[in-house]
């Protein structure tokens, strides 16, 4: 398998084909996703990154049935009923583990905004345009994506609202 030449995850594709700027961070991950609630914040610190700068993937089904894509800074919970205003639906539910992959197309702990299977809603909490840089995941567990919030928000067609709290 010769995948070694400067191996790019599909969201880096996107990214280059699209011509928008960014910087791939790899970490070696020793942590299980599933064991650990500060995943998140534990892949920050590996980066030597601002765990309020790096933002974490959450998916969620509505009421009505559709999905909607969060992401939220790294140490914040997405407060659920604000995730569902902001989306217009009455309720929401995250994922069960299981729907990740087939919805998305990426593993837990590797799941980013960019490239899904297909384009759902996207909101990102509003302080991710204080940056001039956020990180994300780049589709893959041990690659982390760095980039303008202006330039993601502009690719996915997303907006940004207070989504996080306790809910």
């Amino acid at each position: 398998m010769p995948k070694h030449k400067d191996e790019k995850t599909n969201v880096l594709r996107i990214l280059d084909q699209r011509k928008i700027p960014y910087t791939a961070h790899t970490y070696n991950e020793t942590e299980d996703p599933m064991d650990t609630h500060e995943y998140g914040v534990h892949i920050a610190e590996a980066l030597g990154q601002d765990p309020e700068r790096c933002f974490k993937t959450l998916v969620a089904r509505g009421a009505s049935g559709g999905v909607y894509v969060y992401c939220v800074p790294v140490a914040e919970s997405l407060d659920l009923k604000k995730a569902a205003k902001a989306v217009g639906e009455k309720s929401i539910a995250l994922l069960p583990v299981k729907e990740i992959l087939p919805v998305t197309g990426y593993v837990r702990g590797g799941c980013s905004p960019v490239g899904m299977k297909k384009r759902y809603p996207t909101v990102l909490h509003e302080t991710a345009r204080a940056f001039d840089t956020i990180s994300i995941s780049a589709g893959k567990i041990g690659v982390q994506a760095e980039l303008s919030p202006a330039d993601l928000l502009s690719l996915l067609g997303a907006e940004t609202a207070e989504i996080t709290g306790e809910g």
